[in-house]
């Protein structure tokens, strides 16, 4: 969405849920729940798909140098890796997660392969359109992906003649900077973990409170706000735990905050390099979260005790002074989840407030005279869709939809903020301007204040927070999602579901439409686990002969049709 402009769903990278889910409950056609009705279908590829065109595409063309250090996540194959979508320099982890110091314990000789939590987040790097066999012995994720942005800025700026640096015509660059941290496992080096040595000694439920009362000071709730219940069933209670459980449990949090600390010194990198060539004040810098908080709970569930424990257990060493460490592997749960995005509901995978509104920080170019003073804050809507479209406008480059390089693209979702920016507009977004969200079969549709939200009750795992219902909130009255409104407002719940199925056809979502039941079996027999993923990257020898490894999974159009991209549009086979 960053990249795109446009909704997830569009791009490619809609999930893939395991079980299938619909508003009313109902089961069309008596689908386990066990299979996937998305896997196959155009916008679940897994990777930024020939529907739309990207950011760096774009502005690369427009005599941009663009260059990426970090966590890609959105493609596998040389075809579908940074390389190849824009970015003229990149250096990237191709998996959505890793070890951050790049540990493979499961490459040992006599190592079995290993459980797919393990395996599937292998460090698996591309530079440019290569493939990276090996990490230096001195890796660590947040380091090494700023020094290597760094380097790229230096080239960047040793390249331009003396006379462009002193003129507009020094080439222009966008660079992209996803670190893979803070994602588990909780890693980073001991220097920054023993900065915050009992800090969190007195548990999430204290830690929550202390936040919510500095947001509160700083302006960024309200002062009566009224934040949401914890929702931990799955894990004791901090009072409940053993002094070691609760010594761990804390560690794993200072782990958490090393992290961060290390993520802010990389970030200081860069910026005091634009400083001091003199490039800052000429620079627009966006700094923001992907999503709530990771609050999975991951010994709660049955299926973690077979092999992924064993796993952990035979490699791994998560004895209290070692927790950290590049041989540790250990997440923080839900209740330090909950301490982060309060006073907001759930966290990450969730379509409430605590799983889709994250913090952002800008710094705009001084060319911008930003309504919101210097160090203010600001609660007026925007997404992470309008980010490409500001871009885009700031650089005076426009968006190429319908067609780009002879093949048919969408446009742009999101709303540029630079009528906003310069004052020329009070909002970023008209006052009831629809947004909708789905992820793994939760769902949520916003107009204005009003907010829907439907949660199953059930998933695999432990329950979390499921009505099984549409739910409605308003959120300038009650920003926790709290009060449901569905029964005392059902003519504004109406319109919302009604708004709801407008997203469903315009964005492609397939785990919500129950009219779907029709294909899900055949797309089933035809698509096996992982099958989906053009590059089984994680088995054994995959990253020696690449090639071995690839494959195209059949592709369906949205009435359960196979079929294939062909010179530019899709043909059914």
């Amino acid at each position: 969405m960053i990249l795109t402009g446009t909704d997830n769903h569009i791009a490619g990278l809609g999930s893939l849920v395991e079980w299938l889910s619909t508003p009313t409950g109902a089961n069309p056609k008596g689908i386990k729940e066990s299979q996937a009705p998305a896997r196959g279908k155009l916008g679940y590829e897994g990777y930024l798909n020939e529907k739309v065109v990207t950011l760096p595409e774009i502005l690369q063309d427009s005599g941009y140098l663009t260059l990426m250090s970090g966590k890609w996540h959105l493609g596998l194959r040389k075809d579908k890796s940074p390389f190849a979508r824009g970015f003229g320099r990149s250096f990237a982890l191709l998996s959505g997660a890793s070890n951050h110091f790049g540990w493979e314990p499961q490459l040992e000789d006599d190592a079995p392969q290993a459980p797919k939590m393990f395996s599937m987040n292998a460090p698996l790097h591309m530079e440019d359109g290569e493939y990276v066999n090996s990490l230096p012995k001195d890796w660590y994720s947040s380091d090494s992906y700023g020094n290597i942005l760094l380097r790229y800025l230096k080239d960047w700026h040793a390249s331009s003649s003396d006379d462009q640096k002193e003129s507009a015509l020094q080439q222009p660059f966008f660079a992209y900077y996803p670190f893979t941290a803070p994602h588990w496992p909780l890693q980073a080096p001991q220097e920054y973990i023993k900065h915050h040595r009992g800090q969190y000694d007195d548990g999430p439920d204290a830690l929550r409170l202390r936040r919510l009362q500095r947001m509160k000071d700083l302006g960024l709730v309200e002062k009566d706000v009224e934040p949401h219940p914890v929702v931990a069933s799955e894990v004791p209670e901090w009072s409940e735990l053993s002094p070691e459980h609760r010594a761990k449990s804390a560690r794993a949090m200072e782990v958490y905050a090393g992290m961060v600390e290390c993520i802010d010194h990389n970030v200081g990198k860069i910026i005091d390099y634009l400083e001091e060539i003199g490039e800052l004040d000429n620079t627009f810098v966006m700094f923001m979260s992907d999503n709530g908080a990771e609050g999975g709970a991951h010994e709660a569930n049955p299926a973690f005790h077979g092999g992924p424990m064993a796993h952990l257990q035979r490699y791994y060493n998560n004895s209290l002074d070692n927790l950290g460490n590049y041989d540790s592997f250990c997440w923080y749960g839900p209740r330090w989840a909950q301490a982060s995005t309060a006073p907001s509901r759930m966290y990450k995978s969730y379509t409430t407030e605590g799983g889709i509104r994250v913090p952002c920080i800008a710094k705009f170019p001084t060319a911008y005279d930003c309504p919101t003073p210097k160090n203010g804050i600001t609660h007026k809507f925007s997404t992470i869709m309008d980010i490409a479209p500001t871009l885009l406008e700031m650089a005076g480059v426009t968006h190429p939809a319908p067609t780009y390089k002879g093949r048919e693209v969408v446009g742009m979702r999101g709303r540029s903020m630079v009528p906003w920016l310069s004052g020329d507009t009070v909002s970023i977004h008209i006052a009831d301007f629809v947004e909708g969200w789905e992820m793994s079969g939760r769902a949520a549709i916003r107009k204005g204040n009003w907010k829907a939200v439907y949660l199953p009750a059930k998933q695999s795992g432990p329950s979390r927070a499921g009505a099984d219902k549409w739910e409605l909130f308003d959120l300038d009255k009650d920003p926790g999602e709290i009060h449901d409104l569905s029964e005392q407002s059902p003519d504004v719940l109406r319109e919302l579901l009604k708004l709801w199925d407008q997203y469903v056809m315009e964005t492609g979502v397939v785990p919500l439409n129950p009219a779907l039941g029709e294909y899900i079996a055949a797309t089933e027999e035809q698509m096996p686990d992982d099958g989906w993923m053009q590059y089984e990257f994680w088995k054994r020898g995959a990253r020696d002969e690449p090639g071995k490894f690839f494959h195209d999974p059949p592709r369906f159009d949205r009435l359960g049709n196979r079929v294939q991209y062909v010179n530019g549009s899709f043909e059914r086979v």
